[in-house]
């Protein structure tokens, strides 16, 4: 038997995070077992299917590493809309579903409560197919329904607390417990491996499945994703979509690294590992089912980690939609030709080093590219202290007279400076800074000037010095 595994999201929005460690794990699971993953765009929900919003679902794939070409599909669950009502019909005329016309009122009425759900109210009256009459599948009285799960073993459902669910609405139109399976049994899919979320839904999916005359799939319910709250992840309430992680410059390999470890660890005490180790180590069933917390600090740091293990070349180019607004990136607050890539490719290992995202790119070395610096007006006031008017008039001056102009230079030159002021290095180069960068923090100053050459360096450290007066 061929492993057949599932991806099925709803084309709702940008894509979760929580989708993208689901689809990594069946991506996984699938090449483990010399199986097929299929993707499957669940879109029968008009009023929320946009085009845009499936593509964006085959985007963030290509991101993580699930291309497209390498996969089954994507099936479109709206194309199988004969084969679910063919399946609600065969449900109806073997007796294991019947027609309903209660509403909820009428139900809640006969009950005396809004919590107990259906009673079995239409189970023996025998109705025929009729406008707002919904078809509902019959339960069976007795006896228990066992899930057998690779992640949280057997999970057991008495049937009797289990009501007659509806399977499709009074239109007609299968509702998501129905269509979901039958997509299955359509798609041949052997293993269904998805969030927690739907654990409640698997016995009465179950149940279909043994209607209808199928061996169900092997369960395995992975873990829900919570915040540092411990509360599911929302797209109203979190930071969720993996698209935005990725405008704001996280390493592909970092952020599924990451989320393979929702719920799971490789051997040893390490976290971060290639891409093989995982692939080669990942088992279900070492799979915690308690809830993983997506910690975004942790994340964050992670992908410090892998910008900084990259090659040089790899960082300059990895940096590129950053320094050129390409794609869906914003674009950097100076014009395409001021972008000078000799300047960036001699900062790039010093800038390297001191990011954790690519975004932050371009406030490290704007100063690099912009006519004048764009000036952090709280730097300005913490860095320009009585007696910087004065440094900075002698180190324009001492930074004149040079015959070299490398880092080495520069340094012992201001070194000098502040030393005849009774100042060390560091407060005598705090007023330099801003003058020329515009901030108090970023690259290594004399390396920065060396690349900003002299020129502009005293150029804007006459313009600090105006700005003093």
């Amino acid at each position: 038997m061929t492993v057949r595994v599932r991806f099925a999201p709803s084309p709702t929005g940008m894509f979760h995070v929580g989708g993208a460690r689901s689809a990594l794990q069946n991506w996984i699971y699938a090449k483990q077992q010399g199986g097929v993953f299929v993707l499957r765009i669940e879109d029968t929900d008009a009023a929320r299917n946009k085009p845009e919003w499936t593509e964006g679902i085959l985007s963030a794939l290509d991101w993580i590493g699930i291309e497209r070409g390498s996969y089954e599909g994507p099936h479109f669950q709206s194309e199988y809309a004969g084969e679910h009502r063919a399946a609600a019909a065969r449900l109806h005329d073997s007796g294991r579903a019947y027609y309903c016309d209660c509403t909820r009122e009428a139900v809640q009425a006969r009950t005396g409560s809004q919590y107990q759900g259906y009673d079995g109210f239409c189970r023996d009256r025998g109705l025929p197919a009729g406008e707002g009459r919904a078809l509902r599948f019959r339960t069976p009285d007795e006896g228990e329904t066992v899930v057998v799960d690779l992640i949280r073993g057997e999970p057991t459902f008495e049937n009797k607390l289990i009501e007659d669910f509806v399977i499709a609405r009074g239109d007609g139109s299968p509702v998501f417990l129905l269509a979901n399976v039958v997509d299955d049994m359509t798609m041949g899919i052997t293993h269904v491996i998805r969030a927690e979320e739907h654990l409640p839904n698997t016995p009465k999916q179950q149940l279909l499945w043994d209607a209808l005359g199928v061996k169900p799939p092997v369960w395995a319910h992975v873990p829900v994703v919570v915040n540092e709250k411990r509360q599911k992840l929302s797209k109203r309430r979190d930071k969720v979509a993996l698209e935005a992680f990725r405008d704001e410059g996280y390493l592909a390999e970092a952020m599924r690294n990451y989320l393979m470890l929702l719920g799971w660890a490789p051997s040893g005490d390490r976290e971060i590992v290639p891409w093989s180790v995982i692939e080669e180590e990942f088992r279900l069933a070492d799979v915690n089912p308690s809830p993983a917390f997506f910690d975004e600090k942790k994340l964050r740091a992670f992908n410090g980690e892998y910008i900084r293990a990259l090659p040089v070349e790899e960082f300059v180019e990895a940096c590129r939609p950053w320094l050129t607004g390409t794609g869906t990136i914003a674009p950097p607050p100076w014009q395409p030709e001021e972008f000078d890539a000799d300047a960036f490719a001699a900062v790039a290992p010093l800038a390297q080093t001191r990011i954790a995202l690519l975004s932050e790119i371009v406030p490290n070395v704007d100063f690099l590219f912009l006519a004048a610096p764009l000036i952090d007006e709280a730097a300005w006031a913490k860095a320009m202290k009585e007696g910087s008017a004065e440094l900075l008039d002698a180190a324009t001056a001492a930074f004149e007279a040079l015959e070299s102009w490398d880092a080495e230079t520069l340094k012992s030159t201001l070194e000098a400076v502040g030393a005849e002021r009774g100042l060390k290095l560091g407060k005598a180069q705090a007023p330099v800074r801003v003058a020329v960068t515009g901030r108090t923090v970023g690259l290594p100053l004399f390396e920065s000037l060396e690349v900003l050459g002299r020129e502009r360096t005293l150029s804007r450290l006459r313009a600090a010095r105006v700005r003093l007066f």
